[in-house]
């Protein structure tokens, strides 16, 4: 029987606040430095490793993780929830994101469905019509192929998938894999619906309508407004529109749309983008296949988060630095920054996929817990970033952790030799040169140089970003 206790209840946690406070600082100046980079480091999926020489642990620290990790039974918990059982106690509902990309465990039957085999079927189903309007059997009035697919969706019916979208865009072009232009439609603020329909030919554009509820405002409100468009431009809005909802809504089965694809009640919108949420748009826009290698690269992350040993399992022991960070050392705040402008919106994403799930002041019992649920995650791109809020990073007087991402090649590939290196190895250099500022601070005898160091940062790092890469991230 899996205990379900409150973090702060814990031994293993209190143990933790006893434990003497590691110095990123110092265990980072020097050779030190150079020998944690090497031992402090996990291998992810895909070829990326999960780097935390920079953060504020050692030997002592992580063994506590690994108890505390142990006390909260957290890879049981991770069982219960891909073997079907009811963890989101509050609607009393599974919790399956997990299943649209791979299985872990046990087969789920609910209602006497397989799980596993619905979201396949979704995904066949979408691959064989996002085929169809590549092939042009699926087009417009005048049989005339679509160039563009527009995502009427908010929250994670748009997050994730524009994040994922804008990391593959360039990688699909430079591969062959482009195949229409994506746009998103998302805020109620008609300047959002004006500007994207303003920027497009209505008439080559399918439109993806996302509500798993069916009676979401805001997308219904600008499901009216595209409607409105293609209307005054002569179009029949049917022929040009399909959904992504649940069987029960009342856009299933409706002749306002070409086709309907489905999800479920066990897939929250902040984790969708591996069910058809993300795989009808990405699917069109890139290829099925393409799709299929970012759900590769999802699930092999997902197995190596059922390992028991937290130095074999990237996501876990990065969560529990985070607790760490978050109820131990008191950082409020948690800054993901990543090294490529094609992730540009994925701290966006991120800040929905925790803050969403995170905010929360109530256990699942519905009891006051009285410890701090998460942090505030934010974000830029770098070197953006380092022009606009890294001087409070580095100067200010709040500690925030940070996550890194960085890659060793671009992904276009097109580059050009400054001064005896080329752009992306400066990229490379600097966020190197970040993750040791950061740790290490630096002495000026001017006081508004100097800054004190110690900042805890970890980083994810791979060859190139990929679709199996994003995936695994």
């Amino acid at each position: 029987m899996i205990s379900w206790k409150n973090l702060d209840t814990l031994a293993s946690f209190k143990e933790l606040g006893s434990m003497k406070k590691v110095s990123v600082k110092e265990v980072m100046t020097g050779e030190n430095g150079g020998e944690r980079a090497k031992k402090y480091s996990v291998p992810m999926a895909c070829g990326m490793d999960f780097n935390f020489a920079a953060k504020a642990v050692d030997d002592d620290i992580l063994k506590g993780l690994a108890d505390l990790a142990a006390e909260a039974e957290l890879t049981d918990k991770f069982a219960a929830l891909y073997n079907g059982e009811v963890i989101n106690t509050g609607e009393k509902r599974l919790v399956l994101h997990q299943l649209t990309r791979g299985q872990l465990g046990d087969d789920v039957v609910c209602e006497g469905v397989n799980k596993r085999d619905f979201y396949l079927e979704q995904q066949k189903r979408i691959a064989d019509f996002a085929g169809k309007v590549h092939d042009g059997s699926v087009a417009n009035e005048k049989g005339e192929k679509f160039t563009t697919v527009v995502q009427i969706g908010i929250g994670g019916s748009d997050l994730g998938p524009r994040a994922i979208y804008l990391a593959l865009e360039n990688w699909a072009k430079k591969t062959g894999n482009f195949k229409l232009e994506a746009k998103f439609i998302s805020n109620v603020d008609p300047d959002d619906a004006a500007a994207v329909l303003d920027g497009i030919d209505v008439a080559h554009s399918l439109f993806i309508l996302v509500s798993k509820s069916g009676t979401t405002l805001e997308t219904l409100t600008n499901e009216s407004f595209v409607k409105d468009a293609l209307k005054k431009a002569g179009l029949d809005a049917s022929k040009h529109m399909i959904a992504v909802t649940s069987r029960t809504s009342p856009l299933a089965g409706n002749s306002d749309y070409l086709d309907a694809f489905f999800m479920d009640d066990y897939i929250g919108g902040r984790f969708s983008s591996c069910s058809a949420v993300g795989g009808a748009i990405l699917s069109i826009a890139f290829g099925a296949d393409v799709f299929a290698k970012f759900l590769e690269g999802a699930a092999a992350e997902d197995k190596l988060a059922t390992n028991k040993d937290i130095l074999k399992n990237p996501a876990m022991l990065d969560a529990l630095i985070g607790v760490y960070e978050r109820n131990v050392l008191g950082y409020d705040c948690t800054a993901v920054l990543p090294y490529s402008q094609a992730l540009s919106r994925f701290p966006a994403h991120l800040q929905q996929a925790d803050m969403e799930s995170n905010g929360k002041s109530v256990n699942r019992f519905g009891e006051p817990v009285n410890y701090k649920t998460g942090p505030v995650i934010f974000g830029e791109p770098g070197t953006n970033g380092q022009h606009s809020f890294y001087q409070l990073l580095h100067q200010g007087t709040d500690i925030i952790p940070l996550q890194f991402i960085g890659f060793k090649n671009s992904q276009i590939g097109t580059d050009v030799d400054i001064q005896g290196s080329t752009s992306q190895q400066k990229l490379c250099a600097n966020v190197a040169a970040q993750i040791v500022a950061f740790a290490c601070g630096k002495d000026d005898d001017n006081a508004n140089k100097k800054f004190e160091g110690n900042r805890p940062s970890s980083i994810i790092i791979g060859d190139k970003l990929t679709p199996g890469a994003m995936g695994a991230l």
